[in-house]
């Protein structure tokens, strides 16, 4: 008995650890993106910008 509450005990830090992981990895993840979406559109207006002042 005191064995498999043992196994149950580690199999539930276990997944309360990989819920830990994943929500770090998937923030990051987010944040890479947002980060990534930032600097395209700045280089898009940037291009923009310097096209449109080189036709005047």
């Amino acid at each position: 008995m005191g064995r498999i509450l043992l196994i149950v005990a580690a199999v539930v830090l276990a997944f309360f650890l990989l819920g830990s992981i994943l929500g770090f990895l998937v923030g990051l993840v987010k944040w890479a993106l947002i980060i990534g979406l930032v600097a395209v559109v700045v280089t898009f207006v940037t291009r923009l910008l310097r096209s449109s002042g080189a036709r005047r």
